[in-house]
């Protein structure tokens, strides 16, 4: 039995088959719920109810989002819906990491701007107050869906915690963050329209997750790369406070992407040459919401690049510091007030985007790569990379990872690692809830062993989903055991605020390296990190 249904085609081979359609609705009542807007049916699947689609609020072009018109009789719930708009060129799936890029083509999901549905994994329609653990998904602010990868099925997730999950997809790129206040009062949130998405998703399960059987007192957000930068700007945005009680974030914290967010002078400017290029004049604005999407994303694009090329500290598509739905940067001078008391657990990958470009040529990388190299070799190309440095590196990457190879110092990630640890000394507070810190430092073993722990790597164990990417995790004992580990770590920060180690603190630094035999290690990498970029200001 597949777990995932995709469209109506597959609902009616299940009908037809008779027995396999009673594995997933077994009578006319089963898996309904009401909620606001009406009732919705979806499937029940190894004792798991189970929700794809479900509309927490609606949109016209450029606009905030409004609640949903009510629906009679019965809405089917059973296939995922719309995903945003979005124009991503990707030669090849990125196996082994398996970033279907393919799935975001009209072909497989439909795009649309009413963009704005959920998906529910719950144990049981009942009042018995699970935590609610929400996932938001990746992709930067550009890109991405709620099921975009396999492993973001939240049903094995669900069924170990006894956890209601939830996914959301929302507004992106040029929809979703297009400033337009310039050109009049009806726009002035237009350049944040994703995360008042993200907000509407809040309200919405606030509302009704009671009827799945969460507790809408005990709300965790979980994100990884741009979904933890989301997270990170949701902290600081005023209109979300109350709405989460913690927040997991996964190698996502990025100066202009969640650390800092960009002025909306940058964001105006954008916008401005993007009507320049469609030749639409201010005074025409309307005429925007006619134009096709691949032509409006095409030129945003051309114009967030030449907006850079100006000089304006802008770097992708973003949130807006617009100093009024958004006052402030996120992390940037200490998190605002109403964060203080969310905890924090966060972290990253051990190789995260260094080992991707390896990606590019596996046919070559999957036997000339770290674990093939003769001693020579390796020494050449720690010279090459490190110069004069190279023996103080490898030795302070073996302090800060004993059970590693000196060759493993080649891939070492400082980008996500070292905003981590910022993001983290900026949320300490006396009087505030606790920080928690990890790094992921697995190594996938498929295809030699070239990709190591990359970014995105460590998603088959949060999701407890080993056995659905055996092509990147290998499968087997060894991987489930750590991924039985690492998501009873963040189901049990989701059930209490706690993962299960030491909180970190700045003199401390207490942080759980995560691999075969996790460790919990007290300031590891301090001295590398020294070394590697010493001009970084945490």
């Amino acid at each position: 039995m597949k777990r995932k249904i995709f469209a109506f085609a597959f609902i009616l081979e299940l009908l037809f088959s008779g027995s396999a359609f009673a594995e997933i609705i077994s009578g006319p009542d089963v898996a309904v719920v009401e909620v606001e807007g009406g009732k919705l049916q979806g499937y029940i699947h190894d004792g798991i109810f189970t929700y794809h689609g479900v509309p927490y609020a609606e949109a016209d072009l450029f606009m905030p989002p409004v609640k949903v018109k009510p629906w009679d009789g019965i809405k089917m719930a059973v296939a995922y819906g719309a995903v945003s708009p979005q124009n991503i060129s990707q030669a090849e799936d990125m196996f082994p990491a398996h970033w279907y890029w393919p799935h975001w083509e009209p072909k497989n999901y439909t795009q649309s701007n009413n963009c704005q549905n959920l998906n529910i994994w719950t144990p049981g329609l009942d009042d018995k107050k699970r935590p609610v653990m929400i996932w938001i998904h990746g992709g930067g602010f550009e890109a991405g869906s709620s099921s975009v990868e396999d492993v973001y099925d939240g049903e094995n997730l669900s069924r170990k915690g006894d956890v209601v999950v939830i996914s959301v997809n929302h507004r992106l790129n040029v929809l979703g963050f297009l400033d337009l206040s310039a050109y009049g009062d009806e726009y002035k949130y237009s350049g944040n329209l994703g995360i008042m998405d993200l907000v509407a998703a809040l309200e919405w399960v606030n509302k009704n997750i009671a009827r799945f059987g969460g507790d809408p007192d005990n709300v965790t957000l979980f994100g990884q790369s741009g979904g933890g930068a989301k997270i990170l700007t949701l902290m600081a945005v005023p209109a979300a406070k109350n709405l989460f009680h913690k927040a997991i974030e996964q190698s996502g914290a990025v100066e202009l992407m969640g650390i800092t967010l960009p002025e909306q002078k940058a964001a105006r400017r954008v916008a401005e040459l993007t009507l320049k290029i469609l030749n639409i004049s201010p005074e025409k604005i309307s005429e925007l919401k006619n134009v096709p999407y691949s032509k409006l994303i095409e030129a945003a694009n051309k114009a967030m690049a030449q907006a850079k090329e100006d000089g304006e500290k802008i770097y992708s598509w973003s949130p807006v510091r617009d100093g009024d739905y958004i006052p402030d940067d996120p992390v940037e001078g200490g998190f605002p007030e109403q964060a203080k008391n969310i905890p924090l657990l966060i972290g990253s990958c051990l190789n995260e985007w260094a080992t991707v470009p390896l990606f590019a040529n596996m046919p070559v990388t999957q036997s000339d790569n770290k674990n093939f190299w003769t001693d020579s070799q390796i020494s050449a190309k720690l010279k090459d990379k490190y110069g004069d440095k190279a023996d103080a590196v490898v030795n302070a990457f073996k302090k800060a990872y004993p059970n590693k190879k000196a060759v493993d110092a080649l891939y070492v990630d400082t980008r996500l690692r070292t905003r981590a640890i910022k993001t983290m000394n900026a949320t300490l507070n006396p009087n505030g809830a606790s920080v928690y810190a990890y790094v992921f430092t697995w190594e996938t073993p498929v295809m030699g062993g070239y990709a190591m722990a990359y970014h995105c790597s460590e998603l088959p164990f949060v999701f407890n989903n080993i056995a659905l990417s055996e092509t990147a995790t290998g499968g087997g004992e060894r991987a489930q055991a750590l991924a039985d580990k690492v998501s009873k770590a963040w189901i049990d920060f989701a059930r209490t605020g706690n993962p299960g180690w030491k909180a970190y603190t700045q003199s401390e630094g207490a942080t759980m390296i995560f691999d075969d035999e996790p460790v919990l290690a007290y300031n590891h990498d301090a001295e590398l990190m020294k070394l590697l970029i010493p001009y970084y200001n945490y």
